[in-house]
């Protein structure tokens, strides 16, 4: 068996990242040679993503990346806020979100192929998964290309927990960042009115006309409570019409266009959102995972 230096078995952590036991057996294992090794943690990386990958990662960070005229704004999920917020994990996040915004992958399976220090960004996934013992995964992403009259704000809240991402034709930078604190805070779900489909708006009137008339509201003057509400209810939903979170005697619209500018588009990501998260006893999760 050939003798194991802890020079070798630290190259290959700072390789890998993993464990001093993990990368003492491989060494081992491959006896000596430092690419087998490499190899067999990676296998053994997949493996043990694998294993845990009917475990729900609803937890994570939302974060975005600008690369001149592109951006990208992207989640990645975790099963704990604690590992969420690990250097390893937010150094993956960092990765993911500025390789994405270079490349400007079409789809998750095309932005895990892209290259990395680890080989592709899914090899550093595996790493990390490795690293903190949890499953870790690249939900979604959304990239923007703006054109140069357009500016780009972004705004991260909470640690990563909500994401935002908007474009402003003309204005300027601290205008768009305005408005995406706006969104990250609001969370509007169309830039304006006129945007919100004819099925949802006919949707939304039918049941607005039911509740009225179930209120005993007499009919002749339905028609008219109707648009009143539904105009309210349009005001709620659409950020150009949204009462202006750091100035609500204005409109996201007005303030914008105070700026020289109009709002052209928002991403806003909140992490775990449509995600159904699993509850149980913790100690029995930390003892499962003390067993395996």
């Amino acid at each position: 068996m050939a003798k194991i230096s802890a020079a070798q078995v630290k190259e290959l952590r700072d390789k890998t990242g993993v464990g001093m036991m993990d990368a003492k057996k491989a060494l081992v294992e491959t006896e000596g040679d430092m690419e087998k090794a490499v190899d067999v943690l990676r296998e053994k990386g997949v493996a043990k993503a694998e294993k845990k990958s009917g475990r729900v990662a609803a937890e994570g960070m939302a974060a975005v990346a600008i690369k001149g005229d592109h951006a990208a704004i992207v989640e990645v999920n975790s099963e704990t806020d604690f590992v969420a917020s690990s250097d390893p994990f937010k150094a993956l996040v960092a990765e993911i979100a500025d390789k994405i915004a270079d490349e400007a992958p079409e789809s998750v399976d095309a932005a895990l192929a892209l290259a990395s220090d680890k080989g592709t960004i899914n090899d550093a996934v595996i790493a990390t998964t490795q690293v903190t013992g949890e499953k870790i995964s690249l939900r979604r992403f959304k990239v923007i290309e703006k054109g140069a009259d357009q500016n780009f704000g972004s705004y991260i809240h909470n640690g990563g927990q909500i994401g935002a991402l908007v474009v402003l034709d003309g204005a300027d930078e601290d205008a768009a960042k305005d408005v995406a604190m706006h969104v990250a805070a609001i969370n509007p779900e169309y830039v304006s009115r006129e945007q919100v489909p004819a099925e949802t708006l006919a949707h939304e009137k039918d049941v607005l006309v039911k509740e009225a008339l179930n209120e005993g509201k007499p009919e002749k003057i339905v028609e008219k409570m109707v648009e009143g509400r539904l105009n309210k209810w349009l005001s709620e939903i659409s950020l150009d019409d949204q009462e202006f979170v750091k100035d609500s005697d204005q409109t996201v619209a007005h303030f914008v266009e105070s700026k020289g500018g109009k709002v052209n588009t928002f991403v806003r990501f909140e992490v775990g959102e449509g995600i159904e998260k699993q509850t149980g006893n913790f100690v029995d999760e930390i003892m499962s995972q003390i067993k395996d």
